[in-house]
């Protein structure tokens, strides 16, 4: 049985006061929850502030991305060291933003997952179609493409540890969701690559989250669904109270 993962993407929101008082706003609420996971990931320059919130709590750390380089020369990045030298235990990948706003590739995504882990860092590898992708049929085609390009190189060993992450571009900060039905059915598609390209084993284990625009409201619905294994949230991880109505609905 998959237990079900709530991952908060703060994406670039709060101040350091905030970023502090959300941390241990979930994290006072997460001892009223059983049989789900809990994983906040803020803004790079907060983490370490609030990995000192959440000390003690059942709630996880993550960041939103790093690179897959060690050190260096590489002016603006964080490393995957970094990240687990102040206690990050997941790292956001391949989101749609970093992919389309930022010019990120299936590469990039591939060398960062395998980078973190071997440092011992969950990746959360984000695939998802644009608007123009879904009319055209060709959500199958973008999801299988990205599914391969971004676990390039990640083994059978390493894949247990992968979190995936289905994100509708079209229903991110658009006020579109896709129905349960839709995120049902590319979900399943995503366990049958799993499956296709490791083992049936291992595809029934691996978490599928959806990360298109989840809420308090439509959480129990689509959390209901077979292969939903829980939600990357955006805007509604910005208050306690509804990251954890979603956790509940879980």
């Amino acid at each position: 049985m998959r237990k079900p993962l709530i991952a908060g993407n703060w994406k670039m929101n709060t101040n350091r006061a905030d970023a502090v008082a959300l941390a241990k706003g979930v994290a006072a609420g997460a001892g009223e929850l059983d049989g789900v996971d809990l994983l906040v990931c803020p803004p790079a320059v907060y983490l370490s502030v609030v990995g000192e919130a959440l000390a003690g709590s059942a709630v996880a750390l993550g960041a939103q991305n790093a690179y897959f380089e060690d050190n260096g020369a590489y002016t603006g990045e964080t490393s995957m060291a970094m990240l687990a030298d102040i206690g990050a235990e997941y790292v956001i990948l391949g989101h749609s933003e970093r992919r389309h706003v930022l010019g990120e590739t299936d590469s990039d995504v591939s060398k960062k997952a395998r980078k973190a882990l071997e440092l011992g860092i969950a990746p959360i590898v984000c695939v998802g179609e644009l608007l123009e992708e879904r009319e055209a049929g060709r959500t199958g085609e973008v999801i299988k493409s990205q599914f391969v390009g971004s676990l390039d190189g990640v083994t059978e060993a390493d894949i247990p540890s992968v979190v995936i992450a289905y994100e509708p571009v079209w229903a991110i900060g658009t006020g579109k969701v896709a129905t349960p039905e839709q995120a049902e059915e590319v979900h399943a598609d995503l366990r049958r690559l799993l499956a296709e390209r490791y083992t049936g084993e291992i595809a029934g284990a691996v978490r599928i989250l959806y990360g298109g625009s989840m809420k308090p409201g439509n959480a129990a619905e689509l959390l209901s669904q077979p292969n939903v294994d829980g939600g990357l949230i955006g805007g509604a991880s910005l208050k306690a109270d509804d990251f954890l109505a979603i956790a509940k609905a879980g």
